[in-house]
């Protein structure tokens, strides 16, 4: 999952040389979004939830957050057999309002 427009505010904000700013609000905002993910995933062995991991790309400007267990997207999507059980996008959907949130206060 992407936020759109991301680039435009990102180029906005360095030129305001808040590259640290930026950084910091990256790292706060993805660790609530693993947490969050890790809260809500369903636990069967457990494997799941430890599976949500981070990943820092672009010297901390950009972050990816997900499980990386191979049925993750079976479990949030479901099946013909299994009802969905969604952690990542309610998740994702709760913690981009305060993620934009915070890069447009630094704009200010």
């Amino acid at each position: 999952m992407k936020i759109e427009g991301s680039r435009e505010l990102i180029k906005a904000l360095k030129k305001r040389k808040k590259t640290d700013q930026i950084r910091k609000a990256v790292t706060v905002n993805s660790a609530e979004l693993q947490k969050s993910m890790q809260k809500m995933a369903p636990v069967d062995t457990g494997f799941m939830r430890r599976s949500i991991r981070i990943e820092y790309d672009d010297f901390g400007m950009t972050a990816r957050v997900g499980p990386n267990a191979q049925y993750a997207p079976y479990v949030e999507y479901g099946t013909r057999y299994m009802a969905a059980q969604p952690f990542v996008r309610p998740s994702f959907n709760k913690q981009k309002k305060t993620f934009i949130d915070d890069l447009n206060k630094l704009m200010k």
